[in-house]
């Protein structure tokens, strides 16, 4: 019988690299922390900007400005008027992550690192509607119209799809899953 205990390189010793509790608190931790850190800086530099008279700044060209939005709403100005909503929604965020990193027995790597993302960007957004009243959104793309948004909304975003990804394609219960449907179909003969 093989053993499911966990190595020192915090993996399960079933070869499926299957990261240990202490590994995905560990790392989802760490890229909460750099959103967060990145996010809350960057934020503080375009308000400090502001305040000088900074409102708008061409970086790439037909590409990429640097314009600041006082964004009352949720992701993408949505939702306008009900910060306090999206705090809780944040909090509920971060506890569903928290609960399912140690109680998921198989999770893919991406997925720690996703969720890692979407907590940082979802607690970067909510310290600013809580401290200010309003998320400070600041990148504007120019060759589509979108609105503008922030670090935590691109580790929001692309945390989602990682997390999806990994889920989807990599996750070690989601590779048995697929396994044991394709024996089932073998076995019943539905595989031609």
């Amino acid at each position: 019988m093989e053993s499911t205990h966990s190595n020192n390189r915090g993996f399960s010793s079933e070869g499926a690299l299957v990261p240990s509790v202490v590994w995905r608190l560990l790392v989802s931790g760490v890229m909460a922390l750099a959103f967060l850190v990145v996010d809350q800086v960057s934020k503080m530099i375009v308000r400090r900007a502001v305040m000088t008279g900074f409102f708008s700044v061409e970086v790439i060209p037909g590409v990429l400005g640097l314009e600041f939005v006082a964004n009352r709403g949720a992701a993408f100005g949505l939702g306008e008027g009900m910060g306090w909503v999206f705090v809780l929604l944040a909090v509920g965020v971060t506890a569903f992550v928290l609960v399912y990193l140690l109680r998921a027995p198989k999770i893919s790597r991406l997925e720690v690192l996703g969720m890692g993302m979407v907590v940082g960007g979802a607690i970067g957004n909510a310290i600013d509607r809580l401290v200010f009243g309003f998320v400070t959104d600041f990148f504007a793309t120019r060759f589509i119209d979108f609105p503008v948004f922030n670090v935590a909304d691109i580790g929001i975003t692309c945390g989602v799809a990682i997390a999806f990804i990994g889920f989807m394609f990599f996750s070690p219960a989601a590779r048995e899953h697929n396994d044991s449907n394709l024996q089932a179909g073998v076995e019943d003969g539905s595989d031609r």
